[in-house]
């Protein structure tokens, strides 16, 4: 079944009533939602994409734009979400990679991103904005608002998610329809989700997060959202007596322990508050429950996989440092690197199994391969262990990566970049604690002989070629870096030494 039609099915029966309100006042109801897909996905049909197709999107944040993924699953394509962060380089290998066979970008960034796009054989550029306007909406408002969903089945593509490869180069996971409708039936259920809940909206939508379990929770239980385009910690605190739940990363968090309006008082309509996309500090995890009395649930999931596990919504303890139980119809097993089974408390690498798993990685069938053990588990890359009890608890991640706010970061595709800079002979990113963002990158630059490196420099040059939550905090020149006796960095021993960097 297309997932765009189990979702409309969930639509109220009253299709006037409110289905989204916004942190700039406008309102649209079910109906608005029903006809703007509608006009939307004829228009994408219109232009005669073979099957298929993919729809690459990067734009700010708006109603206009979920209403684009929608409408992109509705005619039966494949949504790509960019990251709004990513520059001219990255863009240029999305786009070559993927081949869309359309592009929507902002109309701030339509001169360079339709260079690129035509470039690479890209047929349609489109703008779109966060103030409704945009060619895409001026081409939309000629089709008709009338539309019967395109039939598709649970194997077939819904969305490619590009995730960061350990090796620089991203790969896209191919997600299908039926790995993302069963996900949601799974998380509506275990999260107990109810007539009348109201959910606070405050993600990005280019993410798995915001794009997929929010949003996806939110309309499969024709459920209003309150809307906003940038989270803004405050307006979102005033937003919860009005609301039911609430779904962020750590950082929003933190911002919102920030506001002295965050109390219990304030929080006394919401039922959930969801956390997940990187380890919550457990400072965090017990700051909350004592201002709020509301115990934060954590979750944990990927780009490949959406969500595996979860600490209970009902009939057991949400532990904090624990990102819970298997979902329901998810396998997770712990296994060392050999492939060989652990005792129950054991750390070793995490391999999942289950509907919502990925279809692979797109064009990239070795790579697949490889992620696959010979019995069909997935290995996520991830480090953690199964207590007694059942709680997962991820304990680190293999190959370095970093997540900064949320984001996962590749000390490798930076590292890239920075060796190619003049004067640069080795460079090594770590990851260190940082009390906003939960982990930033700092880079340690060893300069070529007679060459003079300033580590703002360095960092300066990065932000004109990467997104900005990628760019290291810091950036420090050394005579050499610490090697074990193979002559391997051990970034072990970086990370200590800046580890207190950050530290309030």
């Amino acid at each position: 079944m297309n997932l765009f039609s189990a979702l409309r099915a969930a639509f109220p029966s009253n299709l006037d009533q409110p289905a989204v309100e916004t942190d700039g006042g406008l309102v649209y109801s079910w109906r608005d939602l029903d006809r703007a897909t509608a006009m939307m996905a004829n228009l994408l049909r219109a232009l005669a994409l073979p099957e298929g197709s993919r729809i690459a999107v990067q734009v700010d944040k708006s109603v206009e734009a979920m209403m684009l993924y929608l409408a992109t699953l509705r005619a039966g394509y494949v949504f790509l979400p960019l990251n709004t962060a990513y520059q001219g380089a990255e863009i240029e290998y999305f786009v070559g990679n993927a081949e869309p066979a359309v592009v929507v970008c902002t109309g701030k960034n339509f001169g360079w991103v339709s260079r690129i796009a035509f470039k690479a054989g890209t047929k349609h550029v489109f703008t779109l904005n966060d103030d409704r306007t945009g060619s895409l909406l001026d081409r939309a408002a000629h089709h008709s608002d009338v539309h019967e969903a395109v039939a598709r089945e649970a194997d077939d593509l819904a969305a490619i998610l590009y995730t960061s490869g350990t090796t620089g180069r991203s790969k896209g996971a191919m997600l299908t329809h039926g790995n993302l409708l069963s996900n949601a039936q799974v998380l509506k259920e275990y999260w107990g989700w109810r007539e009348g809940d109201v959910l606070i909206h405050a993600l990005p939508i280019f993410h798995v997060h915001g794009l997929f379990v929010a949003l996806h929770g939110a309309l499969l239980n024709g459920s209003k959202m309150i809307w906003f385009g940038k989270f803004d910690p405050k307006a979102t605190v005033a937003a919860m007596r009005r609301a039911t739940v609430f779904m962020g990363v750590p950082t929003l968090y933190v911002r919102m322990l920030g506001e002295k309006t965050l109390d219990r008082e304030a929080v006394k309509n919401m039922r959930l508050f969801v956390s997940g996309s990187a380890p919550l500090l457990i400072e965090t995890f017990n700051e909350w429950q004592e201002r709020t009395g509301h115990t934060i649930l954590e979750r944990y999931g990927m780009s490949e996989t959406v969500m595996l596990t979860s600490n209970p919504y009902s009939g057991g303890e949400r532990r904090g440092g624990t990102v819970g139980y298997p979902l329901p119809g998810v396998g997770v097993r712990v296994r060392d690197e050999q492939g060989g089974a652990l005792h129950t408390g054991e750390i070793g690498g995490i391999q999942v199994r289950g509907p919502n798993v990925f279809k692979g990685y797109w064009r990239m069938p070795e790579k697949t391969k490889e992620e696959f053990t010979d019995d069909g588990w997935f290995r996520t890359g991830d480090v953690g262990k199964i207590d007694a009890d059942g709680y997962v608890t991820i304990v680190g991640r293999s190959k370095d990566l970093i997540i900064s706010g949320g984001y996962n970061v590749y000390p490798a595709e930076i590292e890239g970049y920075i060796n190619e800079m003049p004067g640069v002979a080795e460079s090594a990113l770590v990851g260190v604690p940082h009390p906003d963002f939960g982990e930033v990158g700092v880079a340690v630059v060893i300069p070529k002989p007679g060459a003079a490196l300033e580590g703002d420099e360095v960092v300066a040059t990065l932000k004109s070629q990467l997104a900005n939550f990628k760019i290291p905090k810091r950036c420090f020149v050394v005579d050499e870096l610490p090697r074990n006796t193979m002559g391997k960095v051990q970034k072990n021993l970086l990370r200590e030494k800046y580890k207190d960097l950050f530290a309030q």
